[in-house]
């Protein structure tokens, strides 16, 4: 697993929102990104979660979190509209949009698939980040070197049987990913791709495969190195690249 060594504080002053930070990946995300000095706005459903990971970072990096609670189920344009103007009233920069909310739906064959679980997964996995990063683009062009990095799979780039519209919808995040990125790329300094964690041991891996030992998977943390890079300036050269955590190597993804 890649190694990234850096300084402390080295997140200060920057501003960075992580959607499903309730659990998993994304609540590992936010205590880290806290600890290493930046500002953290915690976007998830479940408000009791969220106050408690406020609770943690609070004691842990005092200052340093806020909470937004969104059902992305159910949230409308203007709701996306409200948050972005209540950062930039609090904030004058977004650095960075860590899009990781995502439910599992059913792992059902198409035939038999329940279509509002369907609609419901296609809703939170993919019409959310679509509407996330249209409402808080003018708040990320405020920063000199933001990032924005979308959750993706392995079904999402090669379909796989009984996956359904969990796989589609990240079908679909690596085609946001890459038509945001070319539409950025010579109009703005953001910095845009997407990233496969992988097997981790969360929640949803359970869900997925409830027969497996969980500790054949690595934990949240060990993913950490390949974000925390991915929001240094030493990543701005990578941009519009589906990167997979387990194989990640900086040189495999800058340009030759």
């Amino acid at each position: 697993m890649f190694q990234y060594e850096t300084v402390e504080n080295f997140l200060s002053g920057k501003t960075i929102l992580v959607t499903g930070a309730s659990d998993g990946i994304g609540k590992c995300c936010a205590e880290t990104f806290a600890s290493y000095g930046a500002n953290v706005v915690l976007l998830g459903k479940n408000q009791k979660k969220l106050e408690a990971i406020y609770d943690k970072i609070e004691i842990l990096s005092p200052g340093k979190a806020i909470i937004q609670p969104v059902d992305f189920n159910i949230a409308t344009e203007g709701d996306y509209q409200n948050l972005s103007n209540s950062l930039a009233e609090q904030f004058q920069k977004l650095d960075g949009l860590i899009l990781n909310a995502g439910i599992l739906g059913a792992r059902s064959p198409i035939e038999f698939y329940p279509s509002d679980l369907w609609h419901e997964t296609i809703q939170v996995n993919v019409n959310s980040a679509f509407s996330l990063s249209k409402a808080l683009l003018p708040n990320l062009k405020q920063s000199p070197d933001a990032r924005i990095i979308f959750t993706s799979s392995s079904v999402g780039r090669e379909g796989r049987a009984h996956w359904g519209a969990y796989a589609v919808s990240k079908f679909a995040i690596e085609g946001l990913m890459q038509t945001l990125a070319e539409e950025l790329e010579k109009t703005s300094t953001i910095r845009v791709n997407s990233l496969n964690p992988g097997g981790t041991r969360t929640s949803m891996r359970k869900s997925a495969f409830p027969a497996e030992d969980p500790k054949t998977q690595p934990l949240p943390k060990e993913l950490m190195p390949v974000y925390l890079y991915l929001l240094s300036e030493e990543s701005k050269p990578i941009h519009g690249k589906a990167i997979d955590v387990r194989e990640f190597e900086p040189a495999n993804y800058l340009p030759k």
